[in-house]
């Protein structure tokens, strides 16, 4: 495949995801596929402060059964916030699935660019009980370095020693597809040769659950947590929270094929817009979703038609949902309308993950992976009741077998900010 855009062609050779279905990539997709929720009631000692009374949302995707030590030794691990801990976690997991050996390239030509959406807000909270509580002199020595939105890709940076360009997007849910299509272009450039690339989240906490849920934004299928999430169904009724990490290893393709690495799948376009409309709700028509889908496809030098799969933003909100389905429809035309015969398949795996916030898009690149590499869609579960409304083929609670060369991940952040990012099969 050729790129729209001129520069370096760039490749994924590695990923790492721990979330609410998997605590690496490989058991993520395998879950994905087979339709499995891990959507509960919430755990933990820090929403036993107020009864149920307070609580109308009392479900969340949590990470669990899982050793916070696995990867950082556990001195270290006290002095991370959750986010850090789970993205510091993925970076590390998605070097070791790329074979790289980062001690052998120079330094300066790697690089990172890491995103969360709300940052080390656990660390926040805790700080401010003790401030409150206890004093000023009490607060934890780490609380800074702890509460950063940059902490994993500080961290990772010295970790690996990458002296090349770095950063990391806070722009809200899309916080993670900025940051990989960030290092895209990095690459496109040939500022580095290697990059780490993706968003980490730990924002299942009393303060965001409630935020969220004094806002109304959340679903209420507290008594049926594994079907709360139902994304492009009629009767869906707000997002999950969640929690999750995932972090790609993207390498320019000649250094790729010059250190014999197995190619997962090669980034084609970045596409990017603004609603420029509202801070939470989206444009009613998806127009800014459509801008950002339609100049990804444009960078990567593609009609909407020989795109065959999008894994969509579909969050399972009224307002959301069907602003996502407008813009598809508007830009794909025919090509997605089951009614026409179109071809296009769309799925959300928010349906089994719930909404990792800034995470999300990074989390969601393993769907889109496993599509490229298995030709294997994973579904759209709980979707039982459509949306008469949405005339596309949304894969509904079964994962479904498709020829997939092209795909799109969407992420769209509160604020107004639009990521799309097109994926290719690599074919040499």
């Amino acid at each position: 495949m050729t790129q729209g855009s001129r520069g370096e062609r760039v490749v994924i050779t590695g990923v790492g995801c721990i979330c609410p279905v998997g605590h690496d990539a490989a058991s993520s997709w395998d879950a994905m596929v087979r339709g499995q929720s891990g959507i509960a009631t919430v755990t933990g000692d820090a929403f036993a402060k107020w009864g149920p009374d307070h609580w109308s949302v009392t479900i969340a995707g949590q990470v669990k059964n899982w050793d916070e030590a696995t990867y950082i030794d556990k001195r270290d691990v006290r002095r991370l916030d959750r986010f850090a801990v789970l993205g510091i976690s993925a970076g590390i997991q998605a070097v070791k699935n790329s074979g790289i050996d980062l001690s052998k390239e120079d330094p300066e030509r790697c690089g990172l660019v890491v995103g969360s959406g709300v940052g080390g807000i656990q660390t926040i909270e805790a700080g401010v009980y003790v401030l409150a509580e206890r004093g000023p002199d009490r607060l934890n020595p780490f609380t800074v370095p702890k509460l950063m939105a940059n902490a994993v890709a500080g961290d990772l940076s010295i970790r690996y020693g990458l002296q090349g360009p770095s950063g990391s997007h806070t722009t809200a849910c899309a916080s993670s597809g900025h940051s990989i299509g960030d290092a895209f272009r990095i690459m496109q450039r040939g500022e580095a040769d290697v990059m780490l690339a993706g968003g980490s989240e730990g924002a299942v906490s009393p303060l965001c659950l409630g935020a969220f849920m004094v806002m109304r934004a959340l679903s209420t299928r507290n008594d049926d947590p594994q079907r709360a999430s139902r994304p492009f169904d009629k009767d869906r009724d707000g997002f999950v929270l969640s929690e999750g990490a995932a972090v790609v290893v993207m390498e320019t393709l000649s250094h790729a094929k010059k250190r014999g690495a197995d190619i997962l799948c090669e980034v084609l376009g970045y596409g990017a817009s603004s609603d420029a409309s509202h801070i939470t709700a989206p444009d009613e028509q998806g127009r800014g979703a459509q801008r950002a889908m339609r100049w990804a496809l444009r960078d990567a030098g593609l009609s909407p038609e020989q795109v065959n799969y999008i894994n969509a933003h579909g969050t399972s909100t009224p307002l959301g949902d069907a602003a996502e389905v407008n813009a598809v429809l508007n830009l794909f035309g025919n090509h997605a309308r089951k009614s026409a015969g179109g071809r296009l398949l769309m799925s959300s795996t928010k349906s089994m993950i719930g909404h990792c916030l800034g995470a999300s898009g990074g989390v969601e690149m393993v769907a889109c992976m496993g599509a490229l590499r298995h030709g294997v869609v994973a579904p759209t579960i709980n979707l039982h009741n459509p949306d008469p409304t949405f005339d596309i083929d949304l894969v509904p609670n079964t994962a479904r077998d498709a020829q997939v060369k092209v795909c799109l991940n969407n992420t769209f952040g509160f604020g107004g900010h639009n990521v799309s990012l097109v994926l290719g099969r690599f074919e040499g």
